[in-house]
């Protein structure tokens, strides 16, 4: 007979297994996060803390570019948050199938939210899934990205306390943007987004208070949006 304690732990086990194949490109990009903070000057255990506190990769990694260039607490918070706001949309769509859930493991699953973990449990949740094991698969599939993620970062903490300063190795974090951009540019609006976020980056970057990457953010958001609700319509035309 199936007990519910081995249901759970298979449905941790599956989720585990649907996450695997994707916890090696996480490494590479968790330990640039750590590298990143020393870069900026934050010192190792606020940059093991900030994977710990924000565990936002794009973010933390903008987090550390403008600590370091010197911005305001409230531009760095407003920037974090306008570069995140596509969580806001994963928790909408997971909110239906976690809405019986306690707080504590409302607030564990937030936590652990990242694009990842939402992509997978979505795809699984939707497939059919019982309602009690639901949880227990996306901690399979969360709790490991957060455990590497940090592993990575304190690793990429150490790396770079070890490199020495003359080495300037400061470039590879507009680099790792790149990289994180390219595979995500498939559409018209979400060229639109980019070529009018970077542009208005480019051209605000001496703005005061070092605005620049914010607004740049803000701006390709914005477009992005309206350009989908623009060329959707014309696009669905013409099928």
């Amino acid at each position: 007979m199936t007990t519910p304690g081995r249901n759970r732990r298979r449905a941790t086990m599956a989720g585990f297994r649907a996450i695997g194949p994707m916890l090696p490109g996480v490494v590479p990009f968790g330990m640039t996060a750590g590298i990143a903070a020393l870069e900026a000057g934050l010192g190792p255990a606020v940059g093991i803390g900030l994977s710990i506190i924000v565990f936002a990769g794009a973010a933390q990694l903008v987090i550390a570019q403008l600590i370091g260039d010197g911005a305001l607490p409230i531009i760095v918070v407003l920037t974090a948050l306008v570069i995140n706001l596509r969580m806001v949309m994963y928790s909408a769509s997971l909110a239906p199938y976690f809405g019986n859930l306690s707080m504590a493991w409302k607030t564990t699953i937030a936590y652990l939210l990242t694009d990842q973990a939402y992509a997978v449990s979505i795809t699984r949740f939707m497939a059919g899934l019982d309602r009690k094991l639901r949880p227990w698969y996306y901690l399979g599939v969360a709790a490991p990205i957060w455990t590497v993620w940090l592993t990575a970062t304190v690793l990429g903490v150490w790396v770079g306390a070890a490199i020495p300063e003359a080495w300037q190795i400061g470039f590879a974090l507009p680099l790792v943007f790149l990289v994180l951009l390219v595979p995500v540019v498939r559409s018209r609006p979400s060229v639109i987004a980019a070529a009018v976020g970077g542009s208005v980056a480019v051209i605000a970057y001496s703005a005061p208070y070092h605005l620049g990457l914010t607004l740049g953010a803000i701006a390709g958001v914005v477009s992005g949006v309206m350009a989908e609700s623009l060329l959707s319509p014309t696009e669905e035309s013409r099928e």
